[in-house]
């Protein structure tokens, strides 16, 4: 790509060629076709830029109106393409990176909006951006370029990193810490009290909790997620972690490097869950736990224990997913087993008393 980047982000235009050469890739066909805009293949239009990376949509390659189609290196065309083809070792790697390109081509805002409340003990970074209504605590900390949307609050001595999107209404407690790139998008709260009562005779006793959040670089939580702050020390979201919306991380856990979850996966207090994890939708973790490294769990499962590196589990309690997938086959047939076992049950006992009637005879 140009080393002179627009001003303005829709007076962007690339060419085949310059997109190969920031790809790594070869162009097949006009190196000169230009594009300023993304879309999907199925719905191409001239002047944009578009990937194939699923087989299925191979079909779209060649009726789409894009004018560069991004296609994996050893794709083979089977028909007249009448897009340029920029060939890659991975199209959706490579989208991916354009993508990421493009939004940082944006212009991002800077400065404090005469509507934000910002405390003069508070530090912002000159090229920050502090939204309307946004609230920054005293001794809160917001590192460069970060973008803070309206309605967000940073709450007393909360630290947040350079390069990070604070997206409206997210909640950020007193004292929590917040890496470097990382994202919360709208209605996150991170650092709410952990969910800790005793039983007393009078009912349930609150249970301070004095502890904070931390989260790592390059962390992205989803909207209305909630990671909650320990009793005492820190609730740890490690480096590389990607939260979907509704994910809920109770006090005390750490959940390892690069780990996945989709939307509403709970884990209970005081669990550590490896790096390199994968839990589909609405899984449930119990607490006091530990979930071993590159451990994969579908969707609605119950993890109780693992502790085994890279296991599959389905079901609830969650199993070995070959052995849950096994066992299902004969969930649907439990009633009609059922009946046989109780036909049979009869039988024997017609049986046993036939025996036992010729017994005295």
């Amino acid at each position: 790509m140009p080393d002179a980047l627009p001003h303005n982000i829709y007076d962007m235009e690339f060419t085949a060629q310059q997109i190969a050469e920031y790809l790594g890739g070869s162009v097949e066909g006009n190196a000169n076709a230009s594009v300023k805009t993304f879309a999907k293949i199925e719905e191409g239009q001239p002047g944009a830029i578009s990937f194939l990376a699923n087989p299925k949509y191979a079909h779209y390659l060649y009726t789409t109106a894009s004018s560069i189609v991004l296609v994996n290196e050893d794709f083979v065309v089977e028909q007249p393409v009448s897009a340029t083809l920029v060939r890659v070792g991975n199209a959706y790697e490579a989208v991916a990176r354009l993508l990421t390109l493009y939004e940082s081509m944006t212009q991002r805002r800077t400065g404090i909006h005469p509507l934000a409340f910002v405390s003069p003990a508070a530090e912002v970074a000159d090229d920050a951006y502090i939204g309307p209504f946004a609230y920054v605590g005293d001794g809160a900390k917001v590192g460069a370029r970060t973008q803070v949307y309206p309605n967000t609050t940073i709450e007393e001595r909360v630290s947040v990193g350079d390069d990070c999107i604070l997206y409206p209404h997210v909640s950020v407690y007193h004292d929590c810490r917040i890496g470097n790139g990382v994202i919360l998008h709208s209605g996150v709260v991170i650092g709410a009290d952990g969910f800790g009562f005793a039983p007393s005779a009078e009912g349930y006793e609150k249970i301070p909790q004095i502890g904070i959040v931390t989260i790592e670089d390059n962390v992205e939580i989803g909207a209305n997620a909630c990671v909650d702050r320990s009793t005492m020390g820190s609730t740890y979201i490690r480096k590389g972690v990607k939260l979907d919306n509704l994910v809920q991380i109770a006090h005390n856990c750490e959940v390892g490097q690069h780990t996945v979850m989709s939307a509403q996966v709970g884990v209970a207090g005081s669990t550590k869950i490896g790096e390199w994890c994968m839990f589909g939708g609405q899984v449930g973790v119990a607490g006091h736990i530990q979930v071993a490294p590159r451990t994969s769990a579908g969707a609605q499962s119950g993890i109780v224990s693992n502790r085994k590196p890279g296991a599959t589990m389905m079901g609830s309690p969650a199993i070995d997913a070959r052995q849950w997938q096994k066992s299902s086959i004969y969930f649907k047939r439990l009633p009609d087993m059922a009946e046989q076992l109780h036909a049979l049950t009869k039988e024997m006992e017609e049986l046993k008393a036939q025996l036992d009637a010729l017994k005295q005879q």
